[in-house]
């Protein structure tokens, strides 16, 4: 009984803290900016794969760019991958995509979601209230720069599936047993995947926030947004591969309306981790526990969650 106190005390923290989240979240019209960055992230969505594809065809041959794009993106649209690439194909296809116009266009396009998703986390953290704003060339250049970095990371992930699939073609002799190494080189790979959306994600909740957010925070829901991102994108694949009745519904349609539904749940998991460091930051800023209710930084009492005044960790 001694033992499962401390326990019980610890779940009613926990338990405590995400109502507080979630709590927070709606009040701050999350779900409504989970909508407006997944609607701008489906405009976002088509120039980007086809700067990815255009870029990285400079470097390796574009069957094994397109096997990469379609696996990383079959855990965020696993129904729409295929849809999505053979639209870039056929737009790379058309004489108009290697003139300058159509490139900057592409570029603009592709910038769409990272700015509003940057608004939406100023929302969440209410900085537009306390004044805390970036110089106008940061704002105008940090989606480029996101842009620039997902395309290393996919240049870096394209290099390390040629080298694994090079191992996974041979046996490796242990014992006199011969192991087949194509079932590890496809772990391997997997487990890349996933690392690679931890730190995407710890990327975004570093940097996009004006306030200052310590690595380890970042990391920290970086992970978690991360995992549920799997977890319920294994869930609604499933459902709309056995259950859903919105082909049936909406017809024609049906490909656009699951991915704005895809997309916006995938915002909501994201701005969820962001709510998350913000309710941290609130109750560090005001001295108490991270279990303790900190005061509303909308009503002026207290330290608003990541003032600029707040001593740096």
């Amino acid at each position: 009984m001694v033992r499962l106190r401390p326990m019980g005390t610890w779940l009613k923290r926990v338990l405590f803290f995400v109502g507080r989240v979630i709590a927070s979240f709606l009040r701050n019209r999350g779900i409504l900016l989970a909508g407006g960055v997944g609607y701008n992230a489906l405009l976002s969505l088509v120039p980007f794969l086809t700067l990815a594809l255009a870029t990285l065809s400079l470097f390796f041959d574009e069957e094994s760019i397109l096997a990469i794009l379609r696996r990383e993106l079959g855990s965020l649209l696993p129904l729409q991958a295929d849809t999505l690439l053979q639209t870039a194909e056929t737009f790379l296809q058309n004489q108009a995509a290697t003139r300058l116009v159509s490139v900057a266009a592409l570029l603009f396009f592709s910038s769409i979601a990272f700015r509003m998703l940057e608004e939406a986390v100023a929302a969440i953290f209410h900085t537009s209230n306390q004044g805390a704003r970036r110089s106008f060339w940061v704002s105008a250049l940090l989606p480029y720069l996101f842009i620039l970095t997902l395309m290393i990371g996919l240049f870096f992930t394209t290099l390390l599936t040629y080298g694994l699939d090079a191992l996974g073609d041979r046996s490796l002799s242990v014992f006199g047993t011969e192991l087949d190494l194509a079932d590890s080189v496809r772990a391997i790979l997997r487990l890349t995947g996933f690392l690679g959306l931890v730190l995407l994600f710890a990327g975004i909740y570093r940097v996009l926030p004006v306030v200052r957010i310590p690595m380890r925070r970042a990391l920290l829901g970086g992970l978690c947004a991360a995992v549920l991102w799997r977890l319920v994108g294994m869930i609604l694949a499933y459902y709309f591969t056995n259950l859903s009745m919105v082909s049936v519904l909406y017809g024609s349609l049906a490909t656009v309306v699951v991915m704005l539904l895809l997309l916006e749940t995938a915002f909501i998991i994201l701005l969820l981790g962001v709510q998350i460091i913000a309710e941290l930051e609130a109750c560090e800023a005001a001295g108490i526990p991270w279990y303790d209710k900190p005061p509303d930084p909308t009503r002026g009492t207290g330290t608003p969650p990541g003032s600029p005044g707040r001593p740096s960790d």
